[in-house]
């Protein structure tokens, strides 16, 4: 059986799901197909289970500390693995379950089962033993967790994030490898529930960070109460009976300590393999994906387009949905395509304390060669920060000198994912430092660290002369 239809959409993750709905303005006569389960990474693997462990050891962390304000609590702090556990799996389902229902609510002749694969540039052939032949083509596939082979012989003792989130007890000791975004969150929200953790990084990168600054307040901050090595000496990891066998280098001698689990937190990999990309004329990269134009999701010039975690781009919910939309509208007016709005990059870590960057990055600002000042506030002495005792981590802002336009800014520190969205809106709309500190800032609150930031930076600015508006004019009748 061979179905025709205007565009089809392989993957109903986020940007899948995006691409559906955009395209559908343009045609009733479109395909949805999908290999696997309905529901997006972030609900059932990704943002909001792992939010759901972070909120249980976060709640963990402060009645543990409530003695730190003088509030005394009779007896220890128990953690219930099996409760927490419990409410992480419930709520998720919760959360997977409004995905599927959304779906299902499209029309049943508008969406199909089944892995597809590239016969040639506008046929697919599904693993059910039908045919779709296409006008338009949009790869939503998303990507997956990357299993190093090294770690094949620890068999069921190494895991990826997806496992954790099915657990019904927490373990009691867990070795993480990866300094990245999931490996600090699920590290850190684990040791806080009470579970044994050591983080191994490679290369002393942490998460996004970029700024050097910014980086050891985190790793200062990382290292309270958590064995954390951003650059790691390991000499070997093996299985013995039900345990991981961790040797590594330590201040200069070697330790060995055995773990339950290895969670590898070692990045994602395009889900491309099994498409049969080859099989068309779409040039790719050295990853096997398409090469394409982040501003309209069109591989080349072709008539196939690519959104969301599989071209690796931006891998974020947010970013995902923007390009699903963009990708969708351009296969449903294909061929007038046309450049969708991508928006401020901005990111968050949900560690205590947060980490976020907004805009340009240091590294990027300083590969780029341009000339821009930087200020700073140390949340240490920060007044709202030291009040809730969440004193740690630092803010820089970037800033052009000449224009005085805010360029982008790194953090770490209480609350950054408010602080963070503050500064992208303001990066986005192009103001100038000295437009954002014409914004009120209330007292007392975190946000005041902002502006003690970019009233340093002010005072580092070098800027040009202020342009009469007039002097642009071309005489009456121009």
């Amino acid at each position: 059986m061979t179905r025709r239809v205007d565009v089809a959409i392989i993957g109903a993750g986020t940007a899948g799901m995006g691409a559906y709905r955009a395209a559908r303005a343009h045609t009733g006569n479109l395909l949805l197909i999908e290999g696997g389960q309905y529901g997006t990474t972030c609900a059932r693997v990704g943002c909001m289970p792992s939010k759901l462990l972070i909120a249980a050891a976060d709640a963990a962390h402060d009645v543990a500390n409530a003695s730190r304000f003088g509030v005394r609590l009779d007896g220890h702090v128990r953690i219930d693995g099996r409760e927490v556990m419990a409410r992480v799996r419930r709520e998720r389902d919760r959360f997977v379950g409004f995905v599927i229902d959304a779906v299902e609510e499209w029309p049943a002749e508008t969406r199909i089962k089944g892995r597809a694969q590239f016969l040639d540039d506008h046929t697919l052939a599904l693993d059910n033993g039908e045919r779709v032949e296409a006008g338009r083509i949009v790869i939503a596939t998303g990507s997956r967790t990357n299993q190093p082979v090294a770690f094949e012989p620890l068999g069921d003792r190494m895991i990826v994030n997806d496992d954790v989130f099915d657990w019904e007890d927490l373990p009691g000791s867990v070795v993480v490898f990866g300094a990245g975004v999931i490996g600090l969150e699920l590290g850190q929200a684990l040791s806080r529930l009470g579970v044994r953790v050591r983080i191994f990084g490679k290369g002393g990168g942490i998460a996004l960070l970029t700024d050097p600054d910014v980086r050891a307040a985190m790793l200062a901050a990382m290292r309270e109460g958590l064995d954390f090595d951003p650059d790691a000496e390991v000499a070997s990891v093996t299985r013995e009976n039900d345990s991981v066998v961790v040797r590594f280098g330590d201040s200069g001698a070697e330790k060995t300590e055995r773990f339950d689990y290895l969670l590898a937190a070692t990045g994602r990999r395009p889900n491309v393999d099994g498409l049969g990309l080859e099989n068309t004329s779409l040039e790719l990269d050295d990853r096997g994906v398409p090469k394409f134009d982040r501003f309209t999701m069109q591989c080349g010039d072709s008539h196939v387009f690519i959104a969301g975690d599989v071209n690796g781009d931006i891998p974020l919910l947010h970013e995902a949905a923007d390009q699903g939309r963009i990708a969708g509208e351009n296969a449903g007016r294909f061929p007038d395509v046309r450049a969708g709005l991508r928006r401020t990059p901005l990111s968050v870590v949900f560690t205590d304390p947060n980490i976020a960057s907004v805009g340009r990055s240091f590294r990027s600002l300083q590969a780029s060669g341009m000339d821009f000042a930087i200020g700073a506030v140390d949340f240490g002495d920060q007044g709202r920060s030291r009040v809730i005792l969440k004193n740690r981590g630092v803010l820089r802002v970037y800033a052009e000198h000449g224009t005085g336009l805010l360029l982008g800014a790194e953090m770490v520190g209480p609350r950054m994912e408010h602080v963070a969205h503050l500064l992208a809106w303001a990066h986005q709309k192009r103001m100038t430092v000295s437009e954002m500190l014409d914004m009120p800032f209330y007292h007392p609150v975190i946000e005041e660290g902002v502006r003690t930031a970019l009233r340093d930076a002010n005072a580092r600015l070098h800027l040009g002369p202020a342009m009469d508006p007039h002097s642009l004019d071309c005489g009456p009748g121009a």
